[in-house]
């Protein structure tokens, strides 16, 4: 009897290992062979599940921010965890420590975005397409916040850009610098969102 292949176990091997490529070779210089070789599967079986490299950093986008989005959605409405300011809060700093756990893939995934964007190619609609539900979310929060009257009245808008923004620039920072600071990072994100209270 043949052996059954659990098909999105196997998806997840070929990602983590071509994001092993991309670091190691380089965006520009990695392929699929590279990919298939360092897997040990063989180059046709990679092409079942992906047509290119560019389709590896969609799904690898997809996958990484789906679970997020999932886990995050649970803390915002779930039954623990306070005001809108604490589950905000809470939030932005499980983003940063899923950052900070997974520095090397961090680092991969923007390693890939620079050295694409040097050959034209713009990830930037992708990510920002993704990354849709989290801002989507932050507003959510604002607006309960603004009607329960915890937060004061405020642009929802252009404030969950800034918290958005926010979590962005500090994943950036994870990612480039090896001095990164989670306690002055959170301070700061605190201190902005406590800002915002009523």
């Amino acid at each position: 009897m043949p052996k059954k292949i659990d098909h999105e176990e196997r998806k997840e091997t070929i990602l983590s290992t071509a994001l092993e490529v991309f670091a190691k070779e380089g965006y520009h210089d990695s392929n699929l062979s590279l990919i298939a070789e360092a897997a040990g599967i063989s180059r046709p079986t990679v092409y079942q599940y992906f047509h290119n490299k560019d389709e590896i950093y969609y799904y690898a986008v997809k996958l990484i921010t789906g679970r997020l989005f999932a886990k995050y959605s649970e803390i915002a409405w779930g039954s623990e965890g306070g005001d809108e300011i604490e589950r905000m809060n809470h939030i932005l700093s499980d983003i940063i420590d899923t950052a900070m756990e997974n520095e090397s893939a961090l680092m991969n995934l923007m390693d890939v975005m620079v050295s694409a964007k040097r050959e034209g190619v713009d990830f930037a609609d992708v990510i920002h397409h993704r990354t849709a539900k989290l801002s989507i979310l932050f507003k959510r929060l604002l607006r309960q916040g603004i009607d329960n009257g915890n937060l004061r009245k405020i642009d929802i808008d252009s404030t969950a850009d800034a918290i958005f923004n926010l979590a962005e620039l500090e994943c950036f920072q994870v990612a480039f610098f090896r001095a990164f600071d989670k306690k002055s990072a959170m301070n700061m994100i605190a201190s902005y969102l406590e800002g915002l209270r009523n």
